[in-house]
């Protein structure tokens, strides 16, 4: 039985695994040691926007062989699926990056254009270098093609996920699991959860 049976037997929106925390974890080591590779002597500083990306920017930070720093970036969020395209400023970084190595840390990529966001703002602040890492990426909704997304866990389909950091109105980020969402339960259950 999984942490979610129970979820799906009340009726909320928690589907199937999509991906094992063991298929995660083996995942995340595996992109530890290419980044690693990578910055070779390098101590590059890791950023991630809150809240989805905490999970796989703490996972991937301890798979790292290297020394480096972590920053936290908050956004307002918008809604991709209804047209919004405004990303905006809530927390920025607590300390400067020009001439460090940095890396964008993603939950998911799907359109690009909160990482195009990122991308643009943190160039300003003259980086040594920017490229970045998602854990899921989703290709085929991409909007703006020109952003540095080295490094990529899985590609995955259209579909909503949860679990592993990522939620629904902030609800289900602690699934260590990612679990499908199901569609058709959404509207619903958000609202009775």
């Amino acid at each position: 039985m999984s942490a979610a049976d129970p979820l799906r037997a009340a009726g909320h929106p928690i589907g199937e695994i999509h991906l094992t925390r063991g298929e995660i974890a083996a995942r995340v080591s595996e992109l530890g040691r290419e980044i690693t590779a990578f910055c070779g002597q390098s101590e590059p500083v890791l950023v991630a926007p809150l809240k989805s990306s905490a999970v796989f920017l703490v996972d991937l930070s301890r798979a790292l062989g290297i020394q480096h720093e972590v920053e936290v970036i908050e956004l307002a969020p918008y809604s991709g699926r209804s047209g919004g395209d405004a990303v905006r400023l809530l927390k920025d970084l607590d300390r400067p990056v020009e001439g460090r190595d940095v890396i964008l840390v993603e939950d998911v990529v799907d359109t690009g254009l909160t990482l195009g966001f990122l991308v643009r703002t943190l160039a300003l602040r003259h980086p040594a270098s920017l490229n970045a890492v998602t854990l899921l990426d989703r290709p085929h909704r991409r909007l703006v093609d020109d952003v540095p997304l080295r490094w990529i866990g899985f590609e995955v389909p259209d579909e909503l996920f949860a679990g592993y950091g990522l939620g629904l109105d902030e609800r289900w980020r602690a699934l260590p699991d990612l679990h499908r969402v199901i569609s058709e339960r959404l509207p619903t259950a958000i609202d009775a959860a």
